[in-house]
């Protein structure tokens, strides 16, 4: 299998692709990644049955996995799903959690410390 990482060079910007389950704060990361200079990419993970789509898809430098608990789903936006939905999801982000560089579980942080997590690893990951 060819690797999932593309080679880098100085001449184009880190390739960051960021999965997890619905409402984990992928799209507002993203944003926050491509402000910052990196190309952020959203894989639509969590609803493939294709356990490497990150890898086909993205052939990311980095990968970032944002997780996030029922709980949290239904305060940050108004889900019309049960708790098996959620698990359904995680089961399809397996292969993705197993090799993400960088997991965090976004429950009790706001956007900006997700960001600033985010943002210190890569500058850590860059030098």
């Amino acid at each position: 299998m060819e690797s999932a990482y593309r080679p880098v060079s100085e001449n184009r910007p880190l390739r960051v692709a960021v999965v997890g389950p619905c409402a984990a704060g992928k799209s507002t990361l993203i944003a926050r990644l491509r402000e910052a200079g990196y190309e952020g990419r959203h894989v639509a993970q969590e609803h493939s049955y294709v356990q490497d789509m990150w890898q086909r898809i993205t052939k990311p430098d980095v990968l970032i996995y944002l997780d996030v608990t029922y709980e949290a789903q239904h305060q940050r936006r108004r889900v019309t799903w049960g708790p098996e939905w959620l698990a359904k999801q995680s089961e399809r982000l397996t292969h993705a959690r197993q090799h993400c560089d960088l997991y965090i579980a976004t429950d009790p942080l706001t956007a900006d410390e997700v960001a600033a997590q985010v943002l210190t690893f890569l500058s850590h990951w860059s030098t």
